[in-house]
């Protein structure tokens, strides 16, 4: 048997990510595995934004990871996926979508922004879905929304940083929209309407949000319990953002250590646990 070439990055940052944080309310097995699918995720994602690698080192690096046999990958992330029968084509999406930051793009639409997130995080969340033990085909839909709203979540706080490394992820017909152009993200001095982008999307965020909590079948609502932390904190997050003025050039908003473990405690004593 030929021993696995590949290897999972470090868990170090683990402790600091909201995820792992949410994890938390897990059962220890899932849990285990869903670290397991955080290691892989945080895995691809590094080599795509690795500083020092040259675009096509990481496109060889990733394409390893994409064409890997089980006898390839490493033996407990193998054994997880053999486990959790976990769907090899999403886990290909997922490193399709990094292989999208491997160099600086932009989106026109909408739409196209939304491809993007559909593979870097969407995806995420269908593959997780297995691994908590949902069976509600209804959760499909929800981590769909959750992945579309997290995203761009995410997005709208990175501004300054991503804009930082010649990174701008908004659609490019909101700019013009708004009058804000690229040249001013990029030098992290905005101009035009930039609070009314921002604000404009936000709502989408939240439009997603709101989704999400819709389409949250009522047989999985304890299996989702972690899904169901995440979104409270990053709502939590971009209200924070609209109330500051969406200051993401000056500030990066996240949540304390006592708000975490005030959602974990709602969690428990809620009865999330599945």
């Amino acid at each position: 048997m030929k021993a696995p070439s590949l290897q999972l990055a470090s868990r170090e940052g683990a402790k600091k990510s909201n995820l792992a944080f949410a994890l938390a309310c897990l059962p220890s097995d899932r849990r285990s595995d869903a670290l397991l699918f955080y290691d892989f995720c945080r895995t691809v994602d590094d080599i795509a934004d690795d500083p020092v690698r040259p675009p096509s080192e990481k496109r060889v690096l990733l394409d390893q990871w994409k064409t890997a046999s089980p006898n390839e990958l490493p033996s407990a992330f193998a054994g997880m996926v053999a486990r959790r029968a976990l769907d090899p084509a999403l886990l290909r999406e997922i490193i399709l979508g990094v292989e999208m930051d491997i160099e600086p793009r932009r989106y026109e639409t909408r739409a196209e922004l939304r491809g993007y997130c559909w593979r870097v995080a969407c995806a995420v969340g269908l593959v997780s879905i297995d691994i908590f033990g949902c069976r509600d085909p209804g959760s499909k839909t929800y981590a769909e929304f959750l992945g579309q709203a997290l995203q761009l979540t995410n997005i709208l706080r990175d501004v300054g940083e991503d804009a930082s490394l010649g990174r701008i992820y908004l659609p490019l017909e909101d700019l013009r929209r708004f009058s804000v152009s690229e040249k001013s993200l990029l030098a992290g001095k905005p101009d035009g309407n930039f609070f009314g982008l921002m604000s404009f999307e936000a709502d989408r965020a939240r439009e997603d949000f709101l989704g999400a909590r819709q389409s949250l079948p009522a047989g999985d609502r304890r299996a989702l319990g972690s899904a169901r932390i995440m979104q409270i904190s990053y709502e939590k997050i971009l209200a924070r953002m609209t109330a500051g003025g969406f200051r993401v050039f000056e500030r990066r908003y996240r949540l304390s250590r006592w708000e975490k473990f005030c959602l974990l405690a709602r969690a428990f004593w809620g009865g999330w646990m599945s």
